[in-house]
């Protein structure tokens, strides 16, 4: 009699994320595509089928770089404009925070929305010099949007110190939320802070990141103190009432470069009121800006130097 061979379970979420990875979580569209063309879900692979599992990876990277085609302009898709684009109407929201700097949550005035300068605002090391950050993942997101959420919470676990974990009794956590915009306190603020991730409209690697990194206490690459020796801001092609987007706060830069790469960086036209760009470049403006797709170096390495030195 024939032994049967038993086969694994790869965990959808490990092939979700390495799908996400090659197409840097573009749009909800590419996404769903995606879902339907590979219906990626708990795919069964043998555990002896070591090259029908390198073929079906390799099909996966091929198509991944198809959709990344025919998709063409990054900049569209990237976590400054799909912010921008959410958030444009959440100035005030009724019953919520206040609205700053494009997708930074406040209370209060305006001295709330000053980025965190003194180490009450970080996370705590632990002995082990991890980083332990206590979430909570709303349940009204569907298990795709889980698992896009879980992708970019485990990106930073491969790179950095901090470990997003989740919570038990912790009092000071991240309530992941589908509440209408993408928003963030930034740093840590006292028991429950809300991180906000509109269902359709947020739920893409960079965005995600992007709001994670307010919450670890980093502020938009394009308001560092020193700025002004990096980037132009054009105000009078500015909307009205945005002006204060682009208003420079106190940061730590942590000794690094101005990143114009940087997953933290708005793209050139956000906030237009006449299609004409907002922010360029000073020394080179066809410097590509506001594309990120995913953290950056540089925003790999400021987590590192704030939280794993």
């Amino acid at each position: 009699m024939q032994k049967k061979t038993k086969k694994k379970e790869i965990p959808s979420a490990y092939i979700f994320c390495a799908s996400l990875e090659k197409v840097a979580s573009h749009t909800s569209a590419a996404c769903r595509v995606l879902q339907l063309l590979l219906r990626i879900r708990a795919v069964q692979v043998s555990t002896i089928g070591a090259i029908k599992r390198a073929a079906w990876f390799a099909q996966t990277n091929a198509f991944n770089m198809f959709l990344l085609h025919v998709l063409g302009n990054a900049e569209v898709f990237s976590a400054s404009n799909v912010i921008e684009r959410a958030n444009r109407n959440l100035g005030r929201m009724i019953g919520g925070p206040r609205i700053m700097f494009g997708d930074v949550a406040v209370e209060g005035g305006f001295q709330s929305g000053v980025p965190c300068t003194s180490r009450d605002c970080l996370w705590p090391k632990s002995k082990n010099g991890k980083v332990y950050v206590p979430v909570v993942v709303s349940k009204k997101f569907s298990s795709r949007e889980t698992e896009a959420i879980r992708c970019a919470l485990d990106s930073f676990h491969s790179k950095t110190c901090v470990r997003f974990m989740k919570r038990s009794s912790e009092r000071d956590y991240i309530d992941i939320t589908p509440k209408e915009g993408c928003w963030s306190y930034i740093g840590r603020t006292t028991g429950r802070q809300e991180l906000s991730l509109q269902r359709g409209a947020c739920l893409h690697r960079p965005t995600i990141q992007h709001e994670l990194l307010h919450a670890l206490g980093f502020h938009h690459e394009h308001s560092r103190s020193d700025r002004d020796n990096h980037v132009h801001v054009l105000y009078r092609n500015i909307m009205p009432g945005a002006e204060g987007q682009f208003q420079k706060v106190r940061t730590n830069n942590q000794v690094s470069p101005y990143d114009y790469s940087s997953v933290m960086h708005y793209g050139r036209a956000d906030f237009s009121r006449n299609g004409e760009p907002t922010i360029i470049p000073v020394h080179d403006g066809s410097i590509p800006i506001g594309r990120a797709t995913q953290m950056s170096l540089s925003d790999v390495l400021r987590v590192n130097r704030l939280y794993c030195q």
